[in-house]
């Protein structure tokens, strides 16, 4: 959304995770390109409501969702207020999207649990867990939703289209 001057970020700061470092990494991210970053922060059912209509009433273009376990336990929530005030939103999991979101970008989860499942197996056969090597993701997955992008009036670009892992239409 190349018009889009501000774009919310959302995030728990009830999350034991919750750092500023990712805050940090979005807030310079957006400011390389030049993008004004609203903050809002949520951790009940009210206050997801209210983050959305502070964006609403703040006219802000976007959302991008932060990562959190909260967040995916209210999925048709968050889905069902992007939807009603038309408010394009990124997530990090895809299951959002399947849900009737707009966009993801995250992490496998697949990739994730297969690595679960390899470090169980090691520890299994005796190797102490504080001898594995903490392992980043590297495989991510894109996925878009096609009939929520024509109901906001975006379209995806071919070459975005492209590079998804997965487009629902």
């Amino acid at each position: 959304m190349p018009s889009t001057p501000t774009i919310g970020f959302l995030e728990n700061p009830n999350n034991p995770m919750f750092d500023e470092l990712a805050t940090r990494d979005v807030l310079a991210a957006a400011s390389a390109m030049g993008i004004r970053i609203r903050i809002l922060r949520a951790a009940t059912d009210r206050e997801i409501d209210a983050a959305f209509e502070s964006l609403v009433q703040a006219r802000t273009g976007a959302l991008l969702m932060g990562s959190d376990v909260f967040f995916n336990s209210r999925i048709e929530q968050i889905v069902a207020l992007a939807a009603h005030h038309a408010i394009p939103v990124m997530y990090s999991s895809p299951e959002f999207v399947v849900a009737g979101g707009l966009i993801s970008y995250g992490a496998s989860l697949t990739e994730e649990y297969r690595q679960v499942g390899l470090y169980a197996g090691r520890i299994l056969k005796g190797e102490k867990p504080a001898d594995l090597p903490v392992i980043q993701a590297s495989k991510f997955e894109l996925v878009i939703n096609l009939k929520t992008a024509r109901t906001l009036g975006l379209a995806i670009p071919a070459n975005l289209l492209a590079l998804a892992d997965q487009v629902i239409e």
